[in-house]
């Protein structure tokens, strides 16, 4: 065997080859209207209004519209619902967190000059969650696709020595030995093997075709997806009005994430053919990562009612670490008897360390204030999705996946408008957004569509708001990335609730 050797004591990590996709980049670039609860309630069209602290996270000069200084903070309830679709099988899946998802405060400090034009000098910092991975769900049917296609499709061209354990060898020493010498493509072969999925078309070192020892087109198979984590960041703001009517400011973003995902995947067939019956499959992923970002706005007073924002929001720039562990059971046929086989490499993959650029955003806003009694706001932005990169962009596999993010994701608009309207100390509140898809097909991911409603009750120097947002959005989730690439059809229902306490410092 001609694998590169490497001594290993126990249960070791090790940095092997990348397997990152596009599910990944947008996983980790894509957020949702996340904040304080007056900011859900009107679904985020804030751009042009500014006097919230999650609105500063759309708009940077939305700081300087405050008149003195706030601080506030929210707690919220999600709640995801799923109905899962997979051929024949039918599941509803729902499932609860409850988070903090915003923090913090500005601080007015407003100029002495009479004659200077520069009025004040708003300085912020305050935390968003801007994506809350919690989900689960079930899928189960009869497909026409084995998971063998997929150990198949991994293997295909590989020489069998490089994907096969020298002797004496222990499972764990070939597992991780193989990632270290050729990557996570052979890891999969080597698993498909040493399970007895694959047959090779002989037993040489040079042999590279191979068979599955799974036969049928009618294979029964379930799938199960529990997720946790977040991906939020810490706004930095100074924010600044000069004159009567013209609003700049600057954040800088600091963000971060965390992320996991266990998946188990069970098929069984009853095809007299088929040597193995039976595969359970679990992989488990564990993702942290830091990045930055910057952005630039500007609100602009025409008149005493009607306002204009404009806000660029710079790519993310989001450095990744993540780990993998698998595992996999067969069950197989021999002169009549049911074998078990067990791999278990308990060993975990370090992946190298690699970064995701997401791309640019410009939102334009409109506002128009009727004085003490309501106003209605509308933003508008653009993101080219299809500019998500991996990097080191020299890399050669990070390359060819950067080609299809370009073919298969396009620009997207999102559109959101939100009202208000105040009886005394009381304020009735309500909105609308649109997230069109950022796939080309349109279907990997639909369009997301949600309104929301809120109420606020105002004490004097303090506030408490309380609102409910609802979203609904189609997700074709392919279950694995080749060979067996049929997808579950998901039907995601997520409706939040959400608590703010603010109060003038």
């Amino acid at each position: 065997m001609k694998k590169i050797i490497i001594l290993i004591i126990g249960t070791l990590s090790m940095s092997i080859s990348q397997a990152q996709d596009i599910n990944d980049a947008l996983r980790y670039s894509t957020g949702e209207v996340e904040g304080s609860a007056r900011f859900k309630a009107m679904s985020g069209a804030f751009g042009a209004l500014g006097g919230d602290l999650s609105a500063v996270s759309i708009n940077p000069a939305g700081s300087a519209i405050f008149t003195s200084s706030y601080a506030s903070v929210t707690l919220d309830s999600d709640n995801n619902k799923n109905d899962v679709q997979y051929f024949n099988g039918n599941r509803n899946n729902t499932n609860s967190t409850i988070n903090l998802s915003q923090g913090g405060g500005t601080f007015i400090f407003k100029s002495n000059n009479q004659d200077s034009k520069w009025k004040k000098i708003a300085l912020s910092i305050a935390f968003d969650n801007t994506k809350n991975y919690s989900d689960n769900w079930n899928s189960n049917g009869t497909g026409d696709t084995s998971i063998g296609d997929y150990f198949l499709a991994n293997a295909q061209g590989l020489r069998l020595d490089e994907i096969s354990a020298l002797p004496g060898e222990s499972t764990s020493e070939a597992y991780s030995e193989i990632g270290n010498a050729f990557g996570f493509v052979n890891q999969q072969a080597f698993l498909g093997f040493d399970s007895f999925i694959l047959e090779p078309a002989n037993f040489n070192d040079d042999n590279t075709i191979y068979s599955s020892n799974i036969a049928g087109d009618a294979f029964n198979q379930s799938h199960s997806y529990a997720a946790t984590g977040y991906n939020g960041k810490i706004s930095f703001n100074i924010g600044t009005q000069y004159d009567d009517n013209l609003y700049l400011g600057l954040n800088l973003n600091s963000h971060f994430l965390n992320f996991e995902r266990f998946t188990s995947f069970f098929e069984t067939n009853n095809d007299i053919n088929s040597t193995v019956t039976d595969v359970l499959f679990n992989n488990t992923l564990s993702t942290i990562g830091s990045g930055f970002s910057f952005q630039l706005g500007g609100i602009y007073k025409l008149t005493n009612e009607f306002r204009i924002g404009l806000t660029y929001d710079s790519p993310t720039w989001m450095t990744i670490e993540e780990q993998t562990t698998q595992y996999l059971e067969t069950n197989r046929i021999e002169a009549g008897s049911v074998i078990t086989q067990i791999v278990d490499p308990n060993i975990i993959n370090v992946f190298d360390r690699y970064t995701v650029q997401t791309p640019s955003k410009l939102t334009g806003s409109l506002a128009y204030v009727f004085g003490t009694q309501g106003l209605i706001s509308f933003d508008y932005s653009r993101r080219d999705h299809s500019q998500t990169k991996f990097k080191p962009t020299s890399d050669a596999f990070f390359s060819e996946q950067n080609t299809i993010i370009e073919n298969a994701l396009t620009s997207a608009s999102t559109f959101k408008i939100g009202a208000e309207y105040k009886i005394e100390a009381f304020s009735l509140r309500g909105g609308y957004r649109l997230e069109e898809s950022p796939y080309k097909d349109g279907t990997t991911i639909g369009d997301l569509n949600g309104y929301s409603l809120g109420l606020g009750y105002n004490f004097g120097n303090t506030t408490l708001d309380l609102a409910y947002s609802n979203a609904k959005q189609d997700i074709n989730y392919q279950l694995f990335n080749v060979g067996l690439t049929d997808a579950a059809r998901i039907s995601n229902n997520n409706s939040n609730v959400a608590l703010t306490l603010g109060f003038k410092l």
